[in-house]
């Protein structure tokens, strides 16, 4: 018998490893991300499925550790300075949000037929969105450190914190309840009490001890310690009647500003990684079908309501506190679904009668559906606004009227490195860019760049090409970099171009056509490595120099008559249309280099000349 309930536990086991590594991948593959491949994976195996699983009840109790451990890494990001930073967001914002959600939540409810206390519980459940999602779909786009991430982990903070009045004022709504005073304040003190442990604690012994383990240089036990810390503050603040993410979170906190920020964030992030996993299919499996199936119509209205009035209010506290409606659109798409502290309310609610089971039942269907939907909503918005130019929803600003003295079309590789001189400097560089991922990316670190098409000419003039002094195109691609050389030639003949050529077959067409400069995008750095080659093998420094210029030089010859041959003959001279090179240099005899580049260039111009015959 021991045998058979060993078994049948390790079955459990592997159906949760093998739905996930099955199912995950086919979604992200899908475009439709992580926590979908999840949430579809638990439901495939859970009760209304498979039925390889009876009590979701008990996975989601465990999984939730996924829950805290992600806190405690965000909170390892979140130095007390950034905190008192963000403090306006949190109670500001936060709050702001809330009440106007939950204000509007309530109101349907009550316009529903439902009494006062329920449609308030309901309501207020749904308005504490999922901070798993909210932070999975953060991290998947790299977004969970910047400024306007960190606003929604703000939110994500404050909805955290409103669990614990929430509790209180279910329990003070109970049928028959006189609102216990003894009890609430036991329960404050408990709860002030242990925040007040975990600070001490914090502060004053953490570092020491992690300082007395890493001096044992044992990794294991490192690792143990970390998932200690993460557990005990977790299990602290569920005995003072708070969130355990919220104790992890602070734990995180005040460890962020440790030499070993680094070393516990790697010792969790495997477990964080599997539990997280584990709460997504542990909410898939607790999507009752049958309940669905019989009040559908209801539960199809419920999301659809909850889900418009939510983003609405969420929308609407953003922008009153400045955001722009780019960003307000965002956020009311990101934080429109409930969350998994509303299971905790609506089971309370259950507990002191003010649900019934049925009710419970159908509300936790409603945010399970919204949580499922979500990324659906945000891939819907970004959709939307690419079609209309405005990909990035969260910084992206299109150019109009700029006046930088140097235009510079494309941020990636190329154009990051490019324009460092150019800033050092001093020059004004007004920089666009169409991927809306670079101008993140670009703004985590200080850059302004704003969102254009550098092929279109309404584009080019809004973005100053007309005033500029000299455009960079700094693009990656043959066509699009000759079609924005040949838009600005012709538009704007004054200004000087200097442009990133693919290979030598573009370098000689963009000479063609007239830049006033072209550099293949590999070239110097060949020429550099070949250098570094030489030194490495022995080679006499001045010797390895002479080398290199030589090479530069040769090349130079060699461009200059492939491009008199190739205008001579009347070809084009793009990629593909070239003669196989001839080398260069041979081997050295003597001392000599032997020089053969003009001969050679001579003979593909002959070459080119008898090809257009």
């Amino acid at each position: 018998m021991a045998v058979s309930g060993s078994s049948n536990d390790l079955l459990h086991v592997v159906a949760l490893l093998g739905a996930g590594v099955v199912v995950v991948p086919v979604f992200k593959r899908l475009g439709l991300g992580s926590v979908l491949g999840y949430l579809f994976a638990g439901l495939v195996i859970g009760p209304f499925g498979l039925g390889l699983f009876s009590n979701p009840e008990a996975i989601l109790h465990v999984a939730e550790l996924g829950v805290v451990m992600f806190l405690f890494v965000i909170g390892l990001e979140m130095q007390p300075s950034r905190l008192w930073h963000l403090r306006r967001d949190i109670f500001g914002l936060g709050a702001v949000q809330v009440t106007l959600c939950g204000t509007a939540l309530t109101g349907a409810g009550l316009l529903a037929g439902l009494p006062l206390p329920v449609a308030f519980v309901a309501g207020m459940g749904f308005v504490l969105s999922s901070t798993a999602i909210v932070m999975q779909l953060l991290e998947e786009r790299g977004e969970t450190s910047s400024i306007k991430g960190q606003r929604l982990v703000s939110t994500l903070l404050l909805e955290d914190l409103a669990i614990v009045p929430l509790l209180a004022i279910v329990a003070f709504l109970a049928p028959g309840s006189e609102g216990n005073g003894g009890i609430s304040w036991y329960a404050l003190a408990t709860a002030i009490a242990c925040i007040a442990a975990l600070l001490t604690v914090g502060i004053w012994l953490l570092n020491p001890i992690f300082a007395i383990l890493a001096g044992s240089h044992a990794r294991e036990v490192m690792t143990a310690a970390a998932l200690f810390v993460v557990l005990g503050a977790a299990l602290l603040m569920e005995f003072g009647g708070l969130s355990m993410a919220m104790g992890s979170f602070l734990a995180g906190v005040l460890l962020s500003e440790s030499s070993f920020r680094r070393q516990l964030e790697v010792d969790i992030e495997p477990f964080r990684g599997i539990l997280l996993g584990l709460f997504f299919m542990a909410v898939g499996m607790s999507l009752d079908l049958a309940i669905v199936a019989l009040h559908w119509p209801l539960i199809a209205a419920g999301v659809a309501v909850c889900m418009t009035l939510k983003s609405t209010g969420v929308y609407f506290a953003a922008r009153i506190f400045g955001s722009s409606h780019r960003e307000g659109l965002y956020r009311g798409a990101l934080l429109a679904q409930g969350g998994e502290f509303a299971f905790v309310l609506y089971a309370a609610a259950t507990t002191v009668g003010i649900f019934n089971v049925t009710t419970n039942a159908i509300l936790s269907a409603i945010v399970i559906l919204s949580m499922a939907l979500t990324p659906f909503t945000v891939m819907a918005l970004r959709l939307l606004a690419s079609t209309r130019k405005e990909v990035n929803l969260m910084d992206v600003e299109e150019p109009d009227g700029l006046t930088g003295t140097v235009l510079m079309i494309g941020f990636g590789r190329f154009g990051q490195i490019v324009s460092q001189s150019l800033l050092a400097r001093g020059f004004d560089v007004s920089i666009i860019e169409s991927d809306a991922k670079r101008i993140r990316s670009a703004a985590n670190f200080g850059f302004k760049v704003y969102y254009g098409d550098g092929t279109r000419l309404d584009v080019l003039k809004a973005s100053g090409s007309d005033q500029a002094a000299a455009v960079l195109v700094c693009v990656a691609g043959v066509e699009v970099t000759n079609s924005i050389v040949e838009m600005v030639k012709s538009e704007f003949p004054s200004t000087k171009i200097f442009a990133r050529a693919f290979d030598r077959g573009h370098a000689l067409h963009l000479a063609k056509i007239g830049v006033d400069y072209q550099i293949r995008e590999t070239f110097e750095s060949a020429i550099v490595f070949g250098e570094e080659a030489l030194l490495g093998l022995g080679v006499p420094a001045e010797e390895a120099a002479e080398i290199t210029a030589d090479i530069r030089h040769r090349d130079q010859e060699r461009l200059e008559l492939q491009m008199t041959a190739g205008l001579y003959a009347g070809q084009d001279l793009m990629i593909g249309n070239m003669p196989t090179p001839t080398p260069l240099i041979k081997p050295r005899r003597e001392g000599q280099i032997f020089d053969e580049s003009v001969q050679g260039a001579e003979r593909e111009a002959q070459q080119a000349s008898e090809a257009s015959q």
